[in-house]
């Protein structure tokens, strides 16, 4: 299956090439899921609808088809992702429920724990083909991010992405998608972020558009960053934690409270789409679909 109407790389080539970043939500259940498409939908915008392997492992086929139905009967364009599939079972499980019908638009394949870049190419290409034979577009990181978040590998050992290697890590990988390291991680940063502006201005002039980069590692970023990584060529901005924290901590004391149960569940739902919204215009993605 060809990836030409892939909608995940449309979505992020049109806003790489117009200058706007696009939401990546990561959702943890159907109410984060529904808060975002709200979201999207008031603010006419392009997003992507990301779950973890852990809710993927725990949902699997049923609540990856809700995720599909909620997202692709938007009156917006709204992929489906799935981020940092590191162990074989969970790519096992994407990728065989994409093969009977039950497909993300796209998954990250992250080898990044591998020790070298060969080792990495060598583990994500079997998984890029399989996933491209299903019409699957798929992201891959060169380099490696610190930290740890929601189930995924804890890594300790940061390497930030070299620009020279990366159009022979993506011929040879065939993804389609680039997480760089630049000095992010994933968890709170104990120190200032210090991101290597240059790496993403040396990889936009090597890809052209080509190749759509993805920034990983967003939690407590001021504002003036994330619209420096899209000036400088990123259209794919992850986000978790800002609006997930604030949506538990919405029902959960509603709950507390006496609020009955739909009217929590309301109630928190707008909580995590007021920050959804509020990314979507600091990206620039507003009134772009």
């Amino acid at each position: 299956m060809s990836l030409a109407n892939n909608l995940t790389l449309s979505i992020l080539r049109k806003a790489e090439k117009q200058g706007y970043g696009i939401l990546a939500q990561t959702c943890y259940d159907a109410h984060s899921a529904i808060g975002l498409v709200r979201a999207a939908e008031r603010k006419k915008s392009p997003a992507i609808l990301q779950l973890f392997p852990v809710t993927l492992a725990y949902g699997k086929g049923p609540f990856l088809q809700f995720c599909l139905n909620v997202a692709h009967q938007a009156s917006v364009p709204i992929a489906v992702h799935l981020d940092h599939a590191t162990d074989e079972d969970h790519i096992e499980l994407a990728l065989s429920l994409a093969e009977q019908g039950i497909a993300f638009d796209s998954i990250m394949v992250d080898a990044s724990h591998a020790d070298t870049d060969e080792e990495n190419i060598a583990l994500a290409r079997p998984h890029v083909e399989r996933a491209a034979r299903a019409g699957v577009a798929v992201e891959v990181e060169l380099g490696r991010l610190e930290g740890g978040e929601a189930g995924l590998r804890v890594i300790s050992d940061a390497k930030l992405t070299n620009p020279e290697k990366a159009e022979h890590f993506m011929k040879e990988t065939g993804a389609v998608i680039l997480s760089p390291s630049i000095g992010n991680l994933h968890g709170s940063y104990l120190s200032p972020p210090d991101f290597r502006q240059e790496i993403l201005k040396d990889l936009r002039s090597r890809f052209a558009g080509a190749v759509p980069l993805c920034l990983h590692g967003t939690d407590e970023l001021p504002d003036a960053l994330f619209t420096e990584c899209i000036a400088n060529g990123v259209s794919k901005i992850n986000v978790n934690s800002w609006a997930r924290d604030p949506y538990v901590k919405a029902l959960s004391t509603k709950l507390a409270n006496g609020t009955p149960f739909p009217e929590a569940v309301e109630e928190s739902t707008e909580v995590f789409a007021a920050v959804c919204e509020r990314f979507i215009d600091l990206f620039g993605s507003a009134g772009k679909a």
